[in-house]
């Protein structure tokens, strides 16, 4: 059984890219760097129903997770990652 698998739900295209921005601009990352975005349904007790993992293959890579789906998430969510 797989505990951590890709949402079925289609994502914004447009929301995608606004987030990516955001972190971009709110870490203040060179554009060189790559972010991935997945959003993923989680499957253990205790565990949000979706969340939201933003990875940054920096050198280490950094890796942030957001309780709620990418639909859901703000510009303000992206500022609390870089606290």
């Amino acid at each position: 059984m797989n505990l951590f698998a890709k949402s079925t739900t289609k994502i914004d295209l447009k929301k995608l890219k606004q987030i990516k921005a955001w972190v971009y601009q709110i870490l203040d990352l060179d554009l060189e760097i790559q972010i991935s975005i997945n959003q993923l349904q989680c499957h253990e007790p205790n565990c949000p129903p979706v969340e939201t993992v933003i990875a940054i293959m920096t050198s280490p890579p950094k890796q942030y997770k957001i309780h709620q789906p990418v639909s859901q998430i703000t510009e303000a969510d992206i500022n609390q990652i870089r606290q």
